[in-house]
Order: C-alpha cells, then sequence, then structure tokens
C-alpha cells in the first residue's frame, strides 16, 4: 500500500509543478521533452541491465514501450489543446475516466479477478466521485464539434495505462523495468522532439533555459511516479482492477485538500460530494 500512498504524492507534485509553468510562463512542450528526456536518463542509470540495440532488440516489452511513450506525449498535447478549446473540467473528466479502459481489460484477460458487490459499489462511487470533484456543480457544457477531442484523450489515456499494466504483467521480467522506462520516456521525448519541429514550421519556438530547468524539475517526480506505480502493480497483491482506481480517487482526493490548503481554492457542494464518494470508495476497496 506504501507505493500506492507514494505514487499518489508524486502525481501531485506533478500537478503543483504544471502550476508553476503557467506563473512563469514556461513553454509546456519544451518543458515536457526535457522532462522526458531527464527521466529516461535516470532510467538508463538505475538499470540493472545494460541498454543496448542487441539487448533492446531480443526484449520481449519493447514494442510496448515504444508504444506507451508515443501515447504519453501524444495524450499529454490533446490534453493541453482540449483544456484550450472546451476547458479544464470535461478534458479533466475524460482524462480521469480513462480508468474505466484498463479496469476493464484487468478484469477481462488477467487471472484472480475477483469481483464483488463491494468491487461494483466501489466502481461506481469512483465514477461519480471522480467526476463530481472534477467539474462546478456537476455540470459540463461544450462545444459539440470537439468532441473527437475529448473521445482521443479518453481513449489515448486509457489505452496508454492498458498497454503499461499489460506488459507489467507479462512482457517485462526481473529488473528489467528500469530499462522499459528509459525508452518509454526516451521515446516520448523523440516523439516530442518531432512534433516540436513539426509545430516550428509554422512558428519559430523561442527556447529558454527556464524551460529546460522546469523540464527537469518535473522529469524527476514524474520518473519516480511511474516506478512506484510499477512497484504498486507487481507488489501490492491487489488486482490491477483495484490499484488504478484507487489511485485515480487518491489523486483527486489529496489534489483537492492541496487546493484547499495551499491555493485557497473554493470546492462547491458537488465537489466535496465527489470527494466523499472518492474516499467511500477506497474504504470499500480496502476493507471489503
Amino acid at each position: 500500500m506504501i507505493n500506492i500512498v507514494i505514487t499518489v504524492v508524486l502525481f501531485n507534485l506533478l500537478i503543483v509543478i504544471f502550476k508553476f509553468f503557467n506563473k512563469y510562463n514556461v513553454d509546456n512542450l519544451q518543458a515536457l521533452i526535457i522532462n522526458y528526456v531527464t527521466a529516461g536518463l535516470l532510467g538508463v542509470l538505475n538499470s540493472p541491465k545494460q541498454i543496448t540495440f542487441t539487448y533492446l532488440q531480443s526484449s520481449d516489452w519493447l514494442i510496448y514501450a515504444l508504444i506507451v511513450g508515443s501515447l504519453f506525449i501524444t495524450v499529454f498535447n490533446l490534453y493541453a489543446t482540449g483544456t484550450q478549446k472546451v476547458g479544464i473540467a470535461i478534458t479533466t473528466v475524460a482524462n480521469k475516466m480513462s480508468l474505466v479502459i484498463p479496469v476493464s481489460v484487468a478484469l477481462a484477460i488477467y487471472p484472480n479477478a475477483s469481483i464483488t458487490i463491494y468491487t461494483i459499489l466501489a466502481f461506481v462511487f469512483a465514477i461519480v466521485g471522480i467526476y463530481l470533484s472534477s467539474t462546478k456543480n456537476g455540470k459540463l457544457s461544450f462545444d459539440k464539434k470537439y468532441i473527437w477531442l475529448i473521445a482521443l484523450v479518453f481513449i489515448g489515456q486509457g489505452i496508454a495505462d492498458a498497454v503499461f499494466n499489460y506488459a507489467q504483467q507479462y512482457k517485462i521480467g526481473e529488473g528489467e523495468g528500469p530499462a522499459f522506462f528509459a525508452v518509454l520516456f526516451l521515446m516520448a521525448g523523440l516523439f516530442g522532439t518531432v512534433i516540436l519541429l513539426v509545430k516550428s514550421i509554422r512558428k519559430k519556438p523561442q527556447f529558454a533555459f527556464k524551460n529546460i530547468a522546469w523540464g527537469v524539475a518535473l522529469g524527476i517526480p514524474n520518473y519516480g511516479t511511474l516506478i512506484y506505480f510499477y512497484k504498486a502493480l507487481e507488489t501490492s497483491g491487489l488486482h490491477p482492477s483495484v490499484i488504478f482506481p484507487i489511485v485515480s480517487m487518491g489523486v483527486v482526493v489529496l489534489s483537492s485538500l492541496i487546493g484547499i490548503v495551499f491555493y485557497k481554492e473554493l470546492l462547491s457542494r458537488s465537489n466535496w460530494i465527489g470527494i466523499a464518494c472518492s474516499i467511500l470508495a477506497i474504504g470499500l476497496i480496502t476493507f471489503f
């Protein structure tokens, strides 16, 4: 359980760092590329396996690392576009609700899935909690022509999580986790660089040291988040269909508390109901 707690704390640290991006006018894409390169290099340094071309060719997980890495950077850019086109609330809901995909995949194809009435109730409370915690007064309104954008955020994040979980369950051998993460993050950085080059055709990017500095600051906890999430999947003894909702709800609850304490954010009645539903769902999963 400690790995799940650390995952939630580190994920919220990422959210806090992102808030500084707006404050200091940091270029999101440039900082994100540096973030992934930083995380990738940490994976290389922490890998007990020597990451060579021959080793990668013989690995069972290479294609999965490439898929997840490319999806990471793609989904983030879709998320950033979504917040501009349809607003933060609806895009955040789509991103968080994507847990339905990896949970459904886990229940469908992994052994030892124990589905009880408490599991079903917890899942329902989790969905309601995430929705109400991410919206104002429980309502969402947006331009329907951008429904494709919302769908891509939902599907992209869900597929990335499902593929990551599948690789962890069946493809990554003992001691291969850091090498997998190194390739995953470096692929995300490479794909992000391609996106940056394409965008530079229309508008020349302005490079600044602050983008590098904040990218490094983001990359360190980003690497830690994935490492401890991987450990949670590997050693917690809980089924993946349980871990994904717990992490998502933990992020919702802790980020709400951080907003109240440090940013003086005011929560609506529906937000409080959402937090209560999330806590109830965690309790059902944990104790029943």
